[in-house]
């Protein structure tokens, strides 16, 4: 008599495994940037932000973030553009005050080029830190020149984060 190691578990239990196997690599393309900890003022200031953010920023459709946060979002698929509001202070900013910014529809960011070729652009002078990285695919070769598609998010941000000087 022969026996076989999948026969006990039959193909329902294979078939079961599979989809686990292919769950849990799934899961990375879709993880969320890190959630930041924002309090008081800017707390409420970055969930305002989050319910006027855009369905599309450049032709990529928003999405979920893994984990869900009202301080997270993300459009496009893996590497997605994704926001993170309630940041702290960027660090070019502490080292170098009068940094190079860019300001596009009312709004300023600093762009920062990453060693991964992408883009993280943070709000200054406003009431919370708001910082978008764009990933290579998006800004191209050209680095901290393209940073167009933050256009899409200047209004929501105009209208939810005032300006002003935090620390």
């Amino acid at each position: 008599m022969k026996f076989s190691l999948c026969r006990p578990f039959g193909l329902p239990a294979v078939v079961a495994l599979l989809f686990a196997c292919a769950a849990c690599s799934g899961a990375d393309d879709e993880a969320g940037p890190a959630v930041p900890t924002p309090s008081g003022r800017q707390a409420a200031l970055c969930r305002a932000l989050h319910g006027a953010l855009p369905r599309t920023v450049g032709d990529l459709e928003r999405r979920a973030t893994d984990p869900e946060s009202d301080f997270t979002a993300a459009w496009g698929g893996h590497p997605a553009i994704t926001l993170r509001c309630g940041v702290p202070k960027p660090e070019l900013l502490r080292s170098h005050p009068g940094s190079d910014s860019a300001e596009l529809n009312g709004v300023e960011w600093l762009p920062e080029k990453q060693s991964d070729g992408s883009v993280r652009c943070t709000t200054v002078q406003r009431e919370a830190w708001v910082e978008v990285t764009l990933p290579k695919k998006v800004v191209g070769d050209v680095g901290a020149g393209d940073i167009s598609v933050l256009t899409d998010l200047a209004d929501a941000v105009s209208k939810t984060i005032p300006v002003g000087i935090i620390s």
